[in-house]
């Protein structure tokens, strides 16, 4: 068995910039580098300008403040409350939980189900939460478990969520979206320039590199997780969200056969839809809508879909705008027309590119 993360950014990571004497800083030059454990992955953020060390822990705490509302083993958070319990008002820890409640239900039904966080019981039956052990959860155990799962059966007021019987949910798969989304807010009150943060398979590229270039953000070869810079290709982003979901990132072996922790809300088994990766970009907007809570959620409902499906919901969709960059099971890497002039592709790489429209 083996458990693999993949952390998409392309960049070599520099050392944190400090000047206590000599002549004044560029404040395009300081930069400030943490890196965090949470949310069950690693995450680096790198932030620039004159406040870049105030604006980084800031972001750090953040995200442990996140973590503490939106685990689902935490047993003080939101969630594990509203598991327990299968109601909750809102509270002082519980501010985030229910603006990603309202995203959560209008992904589910949008997508018709690819996206549903109540698919938690069933993913937690194959070991992909919690620490638990991977397994093969039993055909008739799984079928029991699938009754359970319906995001539209949530319901929310202003005031309260509640769960139908015997449900619980996971905010694994919008969690680092949204928290993506909340370091745009903070980087635009500390007043920062440019930054980069990586969380997990979540990327925020915010601004551009120093020397006025977008930054480079690599698209993992999901034939080969365990080679740091092993890329289909480079995307080229400026004030940009790009979210990816593969069955490379996470999986276990049995009986000569892989499972994946990308579970069909529909089937209760590994998503088996032709694609190894989907990775979801959409520019940083300056409202509420929440673009990198949408990739985060996007990446997952289409890597479900398969890439016909996939790209007949990229062309219909209504919302905010976003691109796309599928790797296929049999060789191509198919990157929608807004990413085809930011997106280098590795000629080398084995793959075929096609630029759909």
């Amino acid at each position: 068995m083996r458990r693999l993360i993949s952390i998409t950014l392309a960049l070599p990571l520099l050392l944190s910039l400090t000047a206590c004497f000599g002549p004044p800083v560029d404040p395009d030059t300081v930069q400030e580098s943490i890196q965090v454990i949470a949310m069950d992955t690693a995450m680096v953020i790198s932030t620039y300008g004159k406040r870049s060390t105030a604006a980084a822990y800031a972001s750090e705490d953040l995200i442990r403040e996140l973590e503490s509302q939106l685990s689902r083993t935490e047993e003080e958070s939101a969630v594990f409350r509203l598991n327990g319990t299968g109601t909750l008002e809102l509270g002082e820890k519980a501010e985030d939980l229910f603006p990603l409640l309202e995203a959560a239900d209008r992904y589910c039904r949008e997508t018709g189900g690819a996206f549903d966080i109540t698919v938690a019981p069933v993913v937690a039956a194959w070991g992909f939460a919690g620490g638990a052990e991977y397994r093969v959860p039993g055909k008739a155990e799984l079928q029991k478990l699938l009754e359970l799962v319906d995001g539209t059966a949530v319901k929310m007021t202003d005031r309260t969520a509640a769960l139908a019987p015997g449900q619980s949910i996971d905010l694994g798969g919008i969690a680092k979206g949204y928290a993506a989304d909340r370091l745009t807010d903070l980087f635009r009150e500390y007043e920062i320039p440019r930054a980069m943060a990586t969380l997990g398979g979540n990327v925020l590229a915010w601004g551009n590199r120093p020397d006025g270039t977008p930054w480079r953000v690599g698209v993992q070869d999901p034939a080969r997780p365990q080679e740091q810079n092993a890329f289909v290709g480079v995307l080229l982003l400026e004030n940009a969200f790009a979210v990816t979901s593969g069955g490379y990132q996470r999986y276990f072996e049995e009986s000569g056969k892989t499972y994946h922790h990308i579970i069909d809300p529909a089937t209760g088994f590994p998503a088996d839809s032709g694609l190894t990766s989907v990775t979801v970009v959409a520019d940083c907007a300056g409202d509420s809508d929440l673009p990198g809570t949408m990739c985060d959620a996007f990446s997952t409902a289409l890597f479900v879909m398969g890439e016909e499906r996939a790209l007949d919901f990229w062309r219909n969709w209504g919302g905010n705008p976003f691109e796309l960059v599928l790797v296929t099971e049999d060789g191509r890497v198919a990157v929608t027309g807004g990413l085809a002039e930011k997106f280098d592709f590795d000629t080398e790489s084995g793959y075929v590119l096609e630029v759909i429209s």
